[in-house]
């Protein structure tokens, strides 16, 4: 039998994705509205109050952990990000749809060109120049993106919500990986070795069961601090924490398991508190009027950031997810069009969160660089927004009209009767 790009899923996973969907939905709307305070903040006459607020040092000194706010925020904050990010796909390749190796392929494949093709894009903006940048355009923002789909594509079929979500969950993870690789400058190896000893801990207990969080929670700073300290960015804590819980139950049974659990627990303090606070501290830069703008969007930098966001992810993403076509010899599923994949693979260049985090790393926080780097995020980003609402538009009628044919239940079992064919 032919495969179906993008073809309909089981009904338990397509309401776990819609529940999943409100709650990064929401966090969206506070994400957005956290860079627009920082972004009013650093360019109003009260700027050095916002610049004094992320240089605010707090913590232990003598754990070395007496860091700048802005600093707890891109790698305290962030780390709960990517452990809702790690327990997202290790459930999804576990127990979801995607764990049918042909309907994984083409998510992973469009997340692998998503990756891939902006960075050749940067690059060729700053050859000779700032190449130490190349990975700032390479992550899809999952919360930035999935707010503006809330608006423009409430009609979107369930298959191709579940494809973004799980692209951008890929691609952030293989940022974090590019950040573990290309961006770690000085590696401390002891206090990395001493950091298996709390993340083991955690794993035995999880993999128990255990869900005690005066147990957990100990664990999982410790390793943190440890990871932190080695010189590793400790976001990369996170991703295998939440790696580390088992996703089905002991007992065989067909309930949600423990990823699944701490997933509900943490997604709304990832989506609610820990983005949105990241974006009030990273996203206020000061613009200068036009001439500071274009100054900064001027910059090489700043073309290649651009460029890889609004022209690099949409053609690195439709043309994987071609090539993953022509390989399985796949159609899009009926109703669909090629459409409606650039129409994601737009959506897809929103990159904030990660982008501006590597976008630090790679030039230093507070520098010229960085500031043009954030503009750059900016614009590319509400580009990229403004492109796809534009697409989905001119396509909802037809994505009304699919939803309808999702939603008919005529039996009332409270399944729809699509799911049950």
């Amino acid at each position: 039998m032919t495969p179906n790009l993008f073809s309909r899923g089981s009904w338990p996973e397509a309401r776990r994705i819609a529940d999943v969907l409100r709650k990064e939905t929401i966090g969206g709307a506070l994400l957005l509205a956290g860079a627009l305070i920082a972004l009013v903040w650093a360019n109003s006459s009260w700027a050095d109050s916002y610049h004094a607020l992320l240089g605010l040092r707090v913590g232990p000194a003598a754990w070395h952990l007496d860091l700048s706010l802005a600093t707890w925020a891109a790698d305290g904050l962030l780390a709960i990000f990517f452990f809702v990010a790690g327990l997202e796909l290790k459930r999804e390749f576990v127990a979801g749809d995607l764990r049918d190796v042909r309907r994984a392929a083409v998510p992973v494949a469009a997340a692998a060109g998503g990756v891939a093709v902006p960075a050749l894009f940067y690059t060729a903006a700053n050859l000779g120049g700032a190449a130490q940048g190349w990975a700032i355009p390479t992550a899809t923002d999952i919360a930035f993106a999935l707010a503006v789909l809330a608006v423009v594509g409430r009609h979107l079929p369930t298959a191709l919500r579940t494809f973004l979500l799980t692209l951008a969950v890929v691609d952030d993870l293989l940022a974090i990986v590019i950040i573990a690789l290309f961006y770690t400058a000085d590696l401390a190896v002891l206090p990395l070795g001493l950091a298996l000893v709390p993340l083991v801990l955690f794993t035995v207990l999880v993999q128990r069961r255990v869900r005690s969080w005066w147990l957990l929670l100990p664990l999982a700073c410790a390793a943190w601090a440890l990871v932190h300290a080695s010189g590793v960015h400790a976001t990369v804590a996170g991703v295998l924490m939440g790696f580390a819980v088992p996703v089905l139950r002991r007992d065989g049974a067909d309930e949600p398991g423990l990823a699944e659990h701490f997933e509900h627990r943490f997604r709304p303090l990832s989506a609610g508190f820990a983005v949105p606070v990241f974006a009030l501290m990273s996203a206020g830069v000061t613009v200068g009027g036009l001439d500071g703008l274009f100054s900064a969007l001027t910059d090489p930098v700043a073309i290649g950031v651009v460029l890889g966001l609004v022209v690099g992810k949409p053609v690195g993403i439709t043309l994987a997810t071609w090539l993953a076509a022509r390989f399985t010899r796949a159609t899009i599923d009926a109703g669909l069009a090629w459409i409606d994949v650039v129409a994601l693979a737009v959506l897809g260049g929103i990159g904030f969160t990660v982008s501006l985090l590597i976008g630090e790393l790679a030039f230093g926080a507070g520098t010229a660089r960085d500031a043009h780097v954030k503009v750059a995020v900016l614009t590319g980003s509400l580009t990229a927004a403004v492109l796809a609402t534009v697409i989905l538009r001119l396509r909802n009628r037809t994505y009304r009209r699919l939803h309808e044919a999702e939603q008919v239940d005529a039996d009332g079992n409270e399944i729809p009767d699509v799911y049950e064919r």
